[in-house]
């Protein structure tokens, strides 16, 4: 009897210690899932591509990376297109670009990311009298077809074409907007960036660009076009013609840092507050 009375307790100091146990098993458990719901975001984003998004990505990029400080974000230029081919490739997790993506793109596993409305304006050197450009004039200049700018009723001087390579998403852009199919003359100075553009032009009497709007400084004039002065508000009323979309592309759907630094530029925090302030129209205000 007293036997059977000892191993009835010894069984029952068993169980509670296996209690006690699992109980703190469950305790470590629950907190190992509280500090993985709670852990800093850290890693790396890379993106490269279209120079006319870099006013917007590099504070972006600053603002972001004070909210994140175990997140580090690489931002390069390079073009609209280089920024999709290094996408694709793998070489850069986002790619950055000022057009829709093409058909030879298609497979690649691109996935598109509209984050802001892109404006575009054409620019001259301050000296120019010519303060407003036609359509119809703005496709002479582009195509080679008129090469004074007495023939659009300024001073009779030579019109020098300063623009983008081949590989910009602001030529294309252009291209598609303005010239609506026609080709480019090949009588121009090429620059590999807008800021590049914006310089060249403002240091060359007779010049002329296009620019994505937040490069126009005081540098340079910025022209109308068929009679409209650009503004935010003129796009959004439909008046002004001349802008794109900037794109953020991502091989697969984006996760951990990538993703939060595209939901950080397409959340209102950044687009109501921050968007218009450097020069571009929150992605909202208008209908894809």
């Amino acid at each position: 009897m007293f036997s059977r009375m000892k191993q009835m307790i010894s069984l029952g100091m068993v169980a509670m210690s296996m209690a006690v146990l699992l109980a703190g098993c469950g305790g470590t458990q629950s907190e190992g899932d509280k500090a993985g719901t709670t852990a800093e975001l850290a890693g790396k984003v890379t993106v490269s591509g279209s120079t006319a998004l870099l006013p917007l990505l590099k504070p972006a990029q600053e603002a972001f990376q004070e909210k994140h400080k175990q997140v580090t974000v690489n931002v390069a230029g390079g073009g609209s297109f280089t920024g999709m081919n290094q996408a694709a490739e793998g070489a850069v997790q986002i790619g950055t670009s000022d057009v829709d993506l093409p058909a030879a793109y298609k497979d690649k596993g691109l996935v598109d990311h509209k984050v802001v409305v892109e404006p575009f304006v054409f620019i001259t050197d301050k000296e120019n009298k010519v303060d407003n450009l036609t359509r119809q004039q703005a496709i002479g200049i582009l195509t080679g077809q008129i090469t004074n700018w007495k023939e659009v009723g300024g001073e009779d001087r030579p019109i020098t074409l300063i623009h983008r390579a081949k590989s910009s998403g602001s030529r294309a852009a252009i291209s598609e907007v303005v010239l609506a199919g026609q080709s480019f003359t090949d009588n121009a100075i090429i620059q590999d960036s807008n800021g590049a553009v914006r310089t060249a032009v403002s240091n060359t009497p007779g010049a002329v660009g296009y620019v994505d709007a937040p490069y126009a400084d005081d540098s340079v004039k910025v022209l109308q076009f068929d009679g409209v002065e650009y503004s935010p508000q003129n796009i959004i009323e439909g008046r002004y013609p001349i802008y794109g979309y900037g794109h953020m592309y991502t091989k697969g759907e984006p996760e951990g840092p990538v993703k939060a630094f595209i939901d950080y530029i397409l959340s209102d925090d950044f687009q109501n507050t921050q968007v218009e302030k450097l020069g571009f129209i929150p992605i909202n205000k208008l209908k894809a």
